[in-house]
Parts: structure tokens; C-alpha cells; sequence
């Protein structure tokens, strides 16, 4: 794995997170979801460093190696 692609995955794990916070309140979501626009940014940003953009089979395979509990993959 290279440093791009892990700081990709990073920013992949990370836009997941607040997308989960950002959801965990369905009352609260439409105000928090503008809270998001900078995840996607860093994370389109990383996947396009790292040559993953519309790679998603190798995105998640290094999202696997980094958090296996983030795709289930422990299961």
C-alpha cells in the first residue's frame, strides 16, 4: 500500500464517520449535512492522488486492510 493510497483511504473512513454522525439525528441531518462538503472534498481530493477514482474494488480493499469493522469484513 502507498502513502497515497492510504491517506485516500483515510479520507474515505473519515467522510464515512461524518456521514454517520451527520445521519445518527434525522431530525437534525438537514442542518448537518452541509457539515460534509469538506469529507467529500478531501476524500475526491485523495482518490483522484492515489489513481482510485472509479476504483472502488481497490478503495475498499484498503479500507478492509485499514478498519476491517468499517465494511464487516470481521464477520
Amino acid at each position: 500500500m502507498h502513502q497515497a493510497e492510504i491517506t485516500a483511504a483515510q479520507a474515505y473512513i473519515r467522510l464515512m464517520a461524518a456521514t454517520r454522525a451527520a445521519l445518527a439525528d434525522p431530525d437534525g441531518a438537514p442542518l448537518h449535512m452541509p457539515l460534509l462538503t469538506s469529507p467529500m472534498a478531501e476524500a475526491d481530493e485523495a482518490l483522484r492522488g492515489a489513481g482510485l477514482t472509479g476504483n472502488e474494488d481497490r478503495l475498499f480493499a484498503l479500507v478492509r486492510e485499514l478498519q476491517p469493522t468499517l465494511t464487516g469484513s470481521d464477520r
